[in-house]
């Protein structure tokens, strides 16, 4: 079996944190979409599960589409469906990321 690693280093990690906080900041948190697949894009990049390594493939302009509904269910529900907003974006990272060349 081989090795599973996560190869990122702190800088990396701090100036995709910061890179990210800006793009939301400036944007008004419109392009927080964009900023979360710049920041898995990153954590992707660097992880290797049993030597292969991890590939994201979301867009911003993906995710963006499903914030627009989710905001929706939220509002319909009366904040009800706020409780699954963090699954949900889990779920589509996940459905977004595979081992690179494949």
């Amino acid at each position: 079996m081989k090795e599973s690693k996560f190869t990122g280093g702190l800088l990396g990690l701090i100036g995709t944190y910061i890179v990210s906080f800006l793009i939301t900041t400036f944007t008004l948190g419109i392009g927080a979409p964009w900023a979360i697949c710049y920041t898995e894009s990153w954590l992707a990049d660097h992880t290797y599960i049993e030597g292969k390594r991890l590939e994201f493939h979301g867009k911003g302009i993906q995710l963006f589409g499903k914030y627009i509904v989710w905001f929706l269910l939220t509002i319909i529900t009366l904040g009800i469906y706020s409780f699954w907003l963090g699954i949900k974006l889990k779920q589509w990272v996940v459905s977004k990321t595979t081992f690179a060349g494949n």
